[in-house]
């Protein structure tokens, strides 16, 4: 813009040029009225008549040499006319520069009276004229609007008082200019000359607001200011604005030329190095290493933030001394990241969503569970239909050896997917889940990030085994861990100790298994859909030994069909005498050593062939193990048959009641818990409210000593459930009526005499099919839950239901009593 000042350096004589390929020049004035150098309005006289020419954001200022494009049909008409016989013209600025076809009320009164020195006309057909300004103007009366703009004008002129403060501030605002064009880049050198050849004060504050970048508005005000001093000050209020502005913006180039050259110089210098070893075959391997881990880290797939992380730790690795402590902790780091499939590296293994196929998966490796197993392909269909929903956490609940591992393996076999299992028993350092942090000496990931680089997928089945077996101290909890990981919502950010970085886990398909979900936190629980797994029926035994067990334990022995043959009878007595168990687990061990024993006889020639009957089964597996109990602890008073829920499924357990003179005193033994205690005691009082009611006598509880024992001390029981074998096993001792044999029972009681619900009724009764307990007493309010007993235990056991305890004893009680009773009952 400070170019705009410069006079044309070359003048010529004749009327008209035409260059053979640029535009047509002519030139309108061959000589500057009064000389070299600026024009001020003083000296040139202007007609008070003249042409009005409209610019939309132009002021032109007396003194400075602008070029002007000419496009409206109007302006050009104006050149044609007007310049041939008068070359002074007067240039205002639009108050609007959107109006194409200016009237008088459009344009800004105060103008300025400009010489025309040279018309360019271009080839496609635009002019181009190029004006030195002359003086001001203001309009006093319009004469005209068609062809072109007319007016009378009068000219203004500048008010100049000398003196002391005149002499600063032209001197203020000539240093001002001088600064501004020291900080501005590419100012001609002419700009100098000029600025310091001008004397004239309202010259200068002309040139100076001709060159400053300003809005149309202060360029107009400056130029209807016809007040030299006021116009120097406005014009250096700008230039110190201007200063201010070119100083921050000098500062800020600089810091940014800094930064880039010190980059440019690092980086330049670097490959110089590398190109002068590898010219001299010198690269060293730490080079080698470190370019080798930028093309990993670029390759990984990581996310941006994750990216930066690692670039940052490789560049503080490559300034860091080998034998630094630090380096191998950095180098390892890097090396996990880099072997971790990150959320955009593509290792994700392609679900295979074939429905039959899962459901053939499933049948042929699990039999029955069909509730398990529609469940399971009711979450495979979801997949299907929506893959990008986040489905709930799955949880086998059920005993030991019920399937529930296979199952988590069926499962990934039909997506197609990788298997993990990871056991949670005994684990008690919440680290071992989220990892340790690095300023640790041998700090690693947790569990979950080591299995999933071992998977290496993002997607894999990862089982999380035995939940209700993780334990908490001083520690951590890790349970607390696993609320995040299991959380649809939250692992899409899980945070391992050791990476400190976010790692998506939401396309993992977690499955967790349990034997109890009592001691599972129920914040955890809540995260879980759970799956309860019961445990199996003496046939549903006989068929699964039958179709799995067996045919894997003749492979795994190596016998074949040819040498060996199973009788269903054989099998029935395994697991009628050598097992008592929920699951299978305990059946195909005792299967597997008969089959280790046949191999044997094989292997040494003794016999070609076996069928397996009760006769081999009785040598090769020994004495049976187990025995009813049933008719034996029953046949005397006193002696009442329970129902109990364990991790490891249903169990009977008895409770046996005797007396013995004394001072009224009750004794508890067998390894009982405080809520079994209680639900003694409590039977007891039922027992003495109803003392006239049984008929026993008034000093009986005062003379006699009575003591409770559940046999099975070794073993710790506890639970409410107990409470009307209690009351039952009492009874019959008061009365001396012993309690049916194929009776067993289960519920809490109240002092009211009540029978309340309890839980685990599937697997008590499973557990009293097992023992052959033709009759279970239950609660009433748990007639719903047969609904989830198998229909062959349902066939074969006879249900009760008790609202009282009278329910009970009417139901469990035989008729007949024994002679030594009568001592204890109130004669009639």
């Amino acid at each position: 813009m400070w170019g705009d000042c410069l006079m044309p350096k070359e003048r010529s004589s004749k009327p008209k040029i035409i260059s053979e390929e640029g535009p047509e020049v002519t030139v309108i004035a061959s000589k500057l009225p009064k000389g070299e150098g600026p024009v001020f309005a003083q000296e040139v006289p202007v007609p008070s008549e003249v042409a009005v020419l409209a610019m939309r954001d132009m002021v032109i200022f007396p003194g400075t040499v602008v070029p002007l494009g000419v496009g409206r049909e109007k302006s050009r008409r104006l050149l044609s006319e007007v310049l041939p016989t008068q070359k002074t013209i007067v240039v205002t600025c639009q108050k609007n520069p959107s109006v194409e076809d200016p009237l008088p009320d459009d344009l800004y009164q105060v103008g300025t009276a400009v010489l025309v020195l040279k018309l360019f006309r271009l080839e496609d057909g635009t002019q181009s004229i190029i004006v030195q300004g002359l003086a001001r103007v203001r309009i006093e009366e319009w004469l005209a609007h068609d062809p072109y703009i007319r007016a009378r004008v009068q000219t203004l002129r500048s008010t100049f008082v000398g003196g002391t403060e005149s002499e600063a501030l032209t001197m203020n605002t000539r240093n001002l200019a001088r600064h501004a064009l020291q900080l501005m880049p590419n100012v001609p050198e002419e700009a100098i000359v000029v600025l310091d050849n001008i004397e004239n004060p309202g010259a200068l504050a002309d040139f100076l607001a001709s060159n400053l970048q300003l809005d149309i508005p202060t360029r107009q005000k400056l130029l209807e200011q016809t007040d030299v001093h006021d116009r120097l000050r406005t014009v250096s209020v700008e230039l110190q604005r201007q200063i201010e502005v070119l100083e921050l913006s000098n500062k800020i180039q600089s810091q940014v030329k800094a930064r880039i050259d010190k980059t440019q110089r690092e980086y330049f210098l670097q490959e110089q190095l590398k190109a002068i070893q590898e010219e001299l075959g010198q690269l060293d391997e730490r080079t080698a290493e470190i370019e080798q881990l930028r093309k990993r880290i670029d390759g990984a797939g990581m996310a941006e933030p994750v990216k930066n992380e690692c670039l940052r730790e490789l560049d503080r690795l490559a300034k860091m001394p080998t034998a630094s402590p630090e380096y191998s902790v950095i180098r390892t780091y890097l090396d996990w990241m880099t072997e971790l499939p990150w959320s955009l590296s593509g290792k994700e293994t392609k679900d295979r969503l074939d429905i039959n196929l899962a459901r053939k998966i499933l049948d042929a490796d699990h039999y029955d569970l069909e509730k398990v197993k529609r469940r399971i392909l009711e979450y495979l269909a979801v997949r299907k239909l929506a893959p990008e929903s986040r489905g709930p956490i799955l949880c086998f609940v059920g005993p030991p050896g019920v399937g529930k591992t296979s199952l988590g393996m069926s499962v990934a076999r039909a997506l197609g997917r990788t298997f993990l299992r990871m056991s949670l028993g005994g684990m008690r350092d919440e680290a071992e889940l989220r990892g340790h942090r690095r300023t640790y000496i041998g700090a690693m990931p947790g569990r979950i990030i080591q299995e999933i680089r071992k998977a290496g997928t993002i997607n894999p089945v990862f089982m999380l085994d035995e939940l209700d077996k993780v334990g908490a101290d001083f520690r951590g909890d890790p349970t607390s861990a696993l609320l995040e990981v299991l959380d649809p919502a939250q692992n899409s950010t899980f945070q391992d100790h050791y990476l400190n970085v976010p790692f998506d886990l939401s396309k993992v398909l977690f499955i967790g298994t349990a034997n109890y979900m009592a001691p599972v936190p129920p914040a955890l629980r809540d995260r879980m859909e759970v799956i309860e797994l019961p445990g199996y029926t003496m046939r549903e035994k006989l068929r699964i030994a039958m179709k799995y067990l067996v045919p894997r334990q003749m492979k795994e022995n190596g016998l074949k069909r040819s040498q060996i043959s199973w009788s269903a009878s054989a099998v029935r007595k395994i697991i009628g005498s050598y097992t008592r168990e929920a699951g299978v687990r305990e059946l195909e061990r005792e299967i597997g050593a008969v089959c280790r024993g046949v191999a044997a006889m094989i292997a040494s020639g003794e016999a070609r062939s076996r069928v397996v009957n009760g006769r081999l089964i009785a040598k090769m597996l020994g004495p049976a193990t187990y025995e009813s109990e049933v008719a034996l602890r029953t046949s005397t008073t006193g002696v009442a048959t329970g129902l109990a829920y364990t991790p490891a499924g249903g169990d009977i357990i008895f409770i046996e009641a005797t007396s013995y003179p004394g001072k009224g005193s009750m004794t508890l033994t067998g390894q009982i818990g405080d809520v079994m205690k209680e639900s003694a005691e409590a039977a007891l009082s039922l027992l003495r409210s109803r003392a006239d009611k049984l008929g026993v006598k008034d000093d009986f509880f005062a003379q006699r000593d009575i003591h409770v024992h559940v046999p099975a001390g070794a073993v710790p029981k506890d639970g409410p459930s107990a409470g009307v074998a209690m009351v039952t096993a009492l009874t019959s001792m008061l009365t001396g009526r012993p309690v049916r044999p194929d009776v067993a029972m289960t519920g809490e009681i109240t002092l009211r005499g009540l029978v309340l619900p309890v839980g685990g009724i599937k697997f008590k009764v499973l557990a009293a099919k097992q023992a052959g307990i033709k009759t279970v007493i239950l609660p009433a309010r748990n007639r719903k839950d047969l609904a989830d007993v198998p229909e062959d235990a349902r066939r074969s056991i006879k249900f009760k239901f008790a609202n009282t305890v009278d329910d009970v004893l009417e139901a469990a009680l035989t008729t007949d009593r024994s002679p030594g009773a009568a001592k204890h009952r109130r004669k009639a």
